[in-house]
């Protein structure tokens, strides 16, 4: 379940560049993903455990901050594909284990001679990715970035405050905020909408199907299972599988220089693994 889930979460950036051929922009595939994601998952939950469909009051509060922080990391993501290749965002993005350490130093945690030697090698490697290897549009790897950010803070408010919440319901209420907060920013964009033809739909059936609804079931049996430890050690390899799609059926290609780059992004993200899960994480208030 952990490799189906990992595999079905690398589709998401290409199968949405396709989207983005057909005609339709980040914004309004993100809404239309996220709205059909929610109507599938609570009827899911509905009919399997029904008891999971409403949360604890004094969780509300953080899940909507949770599903806040995830729904700008996707449009900035999403929006950021407009401008860079899927290769090039996705190795970027993998940077955030080492921006979770930084937030936890925040938090008080040490801040290790090692922790910097990964973030020297994280560093290294967009340099090398966005500045001698390929002249890659500055704002679109501004954005990837930016999405690395928000996502860690994301996954800190998860471990910390909604960890001993049950998974399906914190997920969905995560991905329902998220298609309240892309429809309102669709909304107050002008809700700008074009018929993608049948294979964008097809684009966006995919999308959400495998990307989104098989991954997040996918996800809970894994977690079960092996726990959330282990399953974020597939990050690096989730991050190799979406460069391997665009290469393939994208056509995107790499420099040498643009291949060592998300090298020592990966190496820097593997070593980054270990170290977080090692971290007592210590919450602030409890909810």
């Amino acid at each position: 379940m952990a490799m189906v889930a990992t595999i079905a979460f690398s589709t998401s950036a290409p199968v949405a560049k396709v989207a983005f051929s057909m005609g339709l922009d980040p914004t309004s595939l993100l809404t239309v993903r996220w709205l059909m994601a929610t109507l599938l998952l609570s009827g899911t939950i509905a009919v399997s455990s029904p008891s999971r469909l409403r949360p604890e009051p004094k969780a509300v509060l953080m899940l909507g901050a949770a599903g806040l922080a995830f729904g700008v990391t996707s449009l900035s993501f999403f929006w950021s594909l407009t401008r860079i290749d899927v290769s090039i965002a996705s190795m970027i993005f993998s940077l955030y284990p080492l921006v979770v350490l930084g937030l936890l130093a925040l938090q008080g945690e040490k801040f290790t001679h090692r922790n910097t030697i990964r973030l020297a090698l994280g560093l290294g490697g967009v340099y090398l990715l966005i500045g001698p290897g390929g002249q890659v549009d500055l704002l679109g790897a501004l954005l990837v970035l930016f999405s690395c950010c928000t996502f860690s803070v994301y996954l800190v408010m998860m471990q910390l405050y909604l960890r001993d919440y049950e998974a399906r319901t914190v997920t969905l209420y995560v991905v329902g905020t998220m298609s309240l907060f892309t429809l309102g920013w669709w909304l107050v964009g002008g809700a700008q909408w074009s018929d993608p033809g049948w294979q964008g739909w097809l684009a966006i059936g995919v999308l959400v199907l495998v990307g989104t609804y098989l991954a997040q079931l996918a996800l809970f049996a894994a977690v079960r299972s092996i726990g959330s430890a282990q399953m974020a050690l597939l990050g690096p390899l989730e991050t190799l599988l979406t460069v391997i799609w665009s290469l393939l059926f994208l056509q995107e290609r790499l420099s040498a220089v643009q291949w060592a780059g998300g090298g020592l992004i990966l190496f820097g993200a593997v070593l980054a693994g270990p170290r977080l899960h090692r971290i007592r994480w210590r919450p602030r208030l409890r909810l």
